[in-house]
């Protein structure tokens, strides 16, 4: 298991805004993680004292980032920097999260991947209920940037 100290070196979202707090398992087509910090009353991204089920997408796009983190360090490469383009087919079963006892849960499976993007259909679930799923993409070689 990698904690959350370990998933902070592997991704640009740092303190607060670093949404999950453990990796539970991975392999080279998928990563499951683990977050508890979804009841946390100075969570970013609560609005009006709730963090509302939309914000799950967020959840999904960065468990693509721990696990390309993962991959990359496996590799030898370092992480390489990344941009959400695309959030489709976003199914949310609840209207809010910050009142669920126990974690979040993710099971993130990627769909393709090159050197220039990826794309990954996500499964949240909190005590084996469906709270969301989607799927996300991610463009690595951003406009303007020399290569």
């Amino acid at each position: 298991m990698i904690d959350r100290d370990g998933i902070l070196a592997l991704v640009p979202h740092q303190g607060a805004m670093c949404l999950w707090d453990e990796v539970v398992e991975f392999d080279a087509q998928s990563i499951r993680l683990r977050a508890f910090n979804h009841r946390d009353a100075a969570h970013p991204l609560r609005h009006r004292d709730r963090l509302h089920a939309v914000h799950l997408g967020e959840y999904g796009a960065q468990a693509m980032a721990v696990h390309g983190g993962l991959l990359a360090r496996a590799a030898g490469e370092g992480v390489k920097p990344g941009m959400l383009v695309a959030l489709r087919d976003l199914v949310l079963h609840v209207p809010r999260v910050d009142d669920l006892p126990g974690a979040l849960d993710v099971q993130a499976h990627c769909l393709v991947a090159d050197a220039s993007s990826s794309q990954y259909r996500f499964l949240i679930t909190h005590d084996g209920a469906t709270l969301a799923s989607g799927r996300a993409a991610v463009l690595h070689s951003l406009p303007g940037a020399s290569a």
